[in-house]
């Protein structure tokens, strides 16, 4: 039995969507189903505008334009995140300042903050690691006492909730992805979430090469221009059709992947009360959305080992992110606040494990004891 570590998920009416999209005669951006797709993500995470793109890498490039990082500004962020939470504000001259993370969730430490802001400190962008929150209500109070921008890297978190509210939807801006890893699915493809209505249209221009092209299609103008610095950000209607029948699910999907979730935590108990592994933590006014299921290995045991052992019976675990301070680029163009001993402490023990909608009890039985097996020896 070969177990993948992901499977995409379909829901069985995005060929239907597609088609229809194909025979309404309208393949590029900003059609009917683009549509559908903005209208939910402003009525289920309360956000002035949400704005599709063609990942959440371009929504984080559209945030560091809205922001007008220039060169030298400063972006506070965890070094333990994909490139492209530092790659969207290097291409605009900004410095990733890399701060810890903390020992449960492994999001950025709000106690850390403070000490790493400058005067050139631009932005603070909290990772909401594997769809469970970041202490937004600390950080918010941060970023309000030294006049500094929230970005949210909410990559990994659709429909989780931190204190009732969509994460997201909290800073001043926020990034969804809806790339095959994750939860709620298009390919390639993600969104922006505009929570400050000051910075609408500007974001608007942006996503549309720099014109006013939105306003002319609203008939507010009579006809559109290049208004400032921008770039073709939005994704083409097939993706947002295929998109569109993956939001009509994501409750459903969520449930069922949060099912799966609780059915590892309960069975790694054991493995957590022998010292072997650390399981997830999650903070009480967080409400994940059972993105991944992660486990810590305790010190000393050889990652590498493991997860040759649990390969070669047909099952695929694996590591995540290197560290960006410790990796060429994050070298040579980030700078480090402080210690970062939890991040890279963590980082060499962590394993996520296979989750995705449709592992049967036999599969995840199947995980469950390879994995308890490797660990054992």
């Amino acid at each position: 039995m070969n177990i993948p570590f992901n499977k995409p998920y379909m829901t069985g009416k995005e060929l239907y969507f597609i088609a229809e999209a194909k025979f309404g005669n309208m393949l590029a951006g900003d059609g009917p189903f683009t549509k559908r797709c903005h209208n939910w993500l402003q009525q289920n995470t309360g956000s002035s505008k949400g704005l599709l793109t063609h990942s959440c890498t371009a929504a984080l490039e559209m945030a560091a334009l809205l922001l007008d990082i220039s060169d030298g500004d400063e972006i506070i962020m965890p070094s333990y995140t994909f490139v492209s939470t530092a790659n969207a504000f290097v291409l605009r001259g900004g410095v990733p300042v890399f701060v810890d993370v903390r020992h449960d969730t492994l999001n950025i430490d709000e106690r850390l903050i403070e000490a790493a802001i400058t005067e050139r400190t631009k932005a603070i962008v909290p990772v909401h690691y594997a769809g469970v929150a970041c202490e937004m209500d600390t950080i918010l109070q941060i970023a309000q006492r030294h006049g500094i921008a929230v970005v949210e890297d909410a990559a990994q978190g659709v429909m989780a909730r931190y204190k009732g509210r969509a994460l997201g939807s909290i800073g001043n801006l926020g990034t969804y992805s809806f790339h095959e890893t994750k939860n709620v699915i298009s390919g390639e493809g993600g969104a922006l979430l505009v929570n400050d209505p000051d910075l609408i249209l500007r974001a608007e221009i942006i996503r549309e090469k720099g014109t006013d092209r939105s306003r002319f299609f609203r008939g507010e103008v009579d006809k559109y221009t290049w208004q400032e610095v921008g770039s073709s950000f939005l994704p083409g209607e097939l993706t947002a059709a295929f998109l569109w029948a993956q939001l009509e699910e994501a409750d459903s999907i969520t449930k069922a992947r949060l099912a799966l979730w609780h059915r590892y935590h309960e069975h790694l108990a054991p493995l957590e009360a022998s010292g072997l592994i650390r399981r997830p933590v999650i903070p009480n006014d967080c409400e994940h959305n059972a993105h991944m299921y992660y486990i810590l290995l305790a010190p000393g045991i050889d990652r590498c080992r493991v997860l040759d052992e649990v390969k070669r019976e047909g099952v695929a675990c694996v590591f995540h992110y290197i560290p960006l301070h410790s990796s060429p680029a994050g070298r040579r163009l980030g700078r480090v606040s402080g210690s970062l001993e939890v991040t890279d402490s963590h980082a060499e023990r962590l394993i996520r494990l296979p989750l995705w909608l449709g592992m049967t009890e036999q599969e995840l039985a199947r995980v469950l004891e390879i994995l308890g097996n490797a660990l054992r020896r």
